[in-house]
């Protein structure tokens, strides 16, 4: 028996990296695994492994995200866990990026939050309480250049949190956030692939993987782990709260000593 049987999970951006991670953990668990991001073969084939619907939309889209919510209710009658991990990451800085840019990645990495929640909560009320997890990052709490908005958006999520985790409690809903650090997903490589500086992809990823102190970057099995903890009954005592997923990074000062 798993710790999450007969429980009902939407999960965000679910197709691949840290949401395909999270909905694997969630699955094994025993939860019944929605899955909710821009139609494509990778959500249709991770919905498939997981024998789960895969509902199409995008996730700054109200009406898409009213949808997807229906959908679920229609289908399964009840929701206990949402999962929000899509996101967007441009580089660019408040001088570079234009507006257009920067309103899409609030529109994503934030604004997807408020609306999964809006139409979230009230199903998780009616069945006696439920559990969020949304994806924040490292980044939100200490930041690299040249990501202005990702960070400012992460930022944002970790406040986010703290707030719907308040407000909710009464309802039996607990809200808490995962700050993951370098994770191998299409979007770290996509990072790496815009800074090869001569070196392969894996070689760069294997750098950035030294900077964290356990000396690897982590994997979605990682983070899916911690998602799949705070979306259970261990975890019964926990809202409200930045769980770092980083391998030590941000435990660490820049400061060398000699051997």
């Amino acid at each position: 028996m798993g710790r999450l049987d007969h429980q009902v999970a939407v999960v965000t951006g679910g197709a691949t990296g840290i949401g395909l991670g999270s909905a694997r953990a969630l699955a094994a668990e025993g939860a019944r695994v929605a899955l909710f991001g821009l139609p494509g073969e990778a959500l249709d084939a991770a919905a498939a492994e997981l024998a789960g619907p895969a509902i199409a939309g995008d996730v700054a889209v109200a009406a898409d995200v009213a949808a997807c919510f229906a959908q679920v209710d229609r289908a399964f009658g009840r929701l206990d866990i949402v999962v929000n991990s899509a996101a967007i990451q441009p580089y660019g800085t408040v001088e570079t990026m234009d507006e257009a840019g920067w309103d899409r990645v609030m529109a994503v990495n934030l604004k997807s939050i408020y609306l999964t929640a809006h139409h979230a909560v009230p199903l998780m009320r009616r069945g006696g309480g439920g559990a969020i997890v949304n994806i924040a990052s490292v980044q939100g709490i200490a930041c690299q250049t040249n990501v202005a908005a990702y960070v400012a958006s992460k930022g944002a999520v970790l406040a986010l949190t703290r707030a719907m985790a308040l407000d909710h409690a009464k309802d039996g809903i607990r809200v808490n956030a995962v700050c993951p650090g370098s994770i191998d997903t299409p979007m770290l490589r996509f990072a790496a692939s815009e800074n090869l500086d001569g070196k392969t992809e894996d070689e760069v990823i294997a750098a950035w993987g030294k900077a964290h102190p356990i000396g690897r970057v982590g994997s979605i099995e990682d983070v899916g782990n911690m998602v799949a903890f705070l979306a259970g009954p261990g975890a019964a005592f926990c809202t409200g709260g930045e769980y770092k997923v980083d391998g030590g990074l941000l435990a660490k000062i820049g400061v060398v000593l000699p051997d």
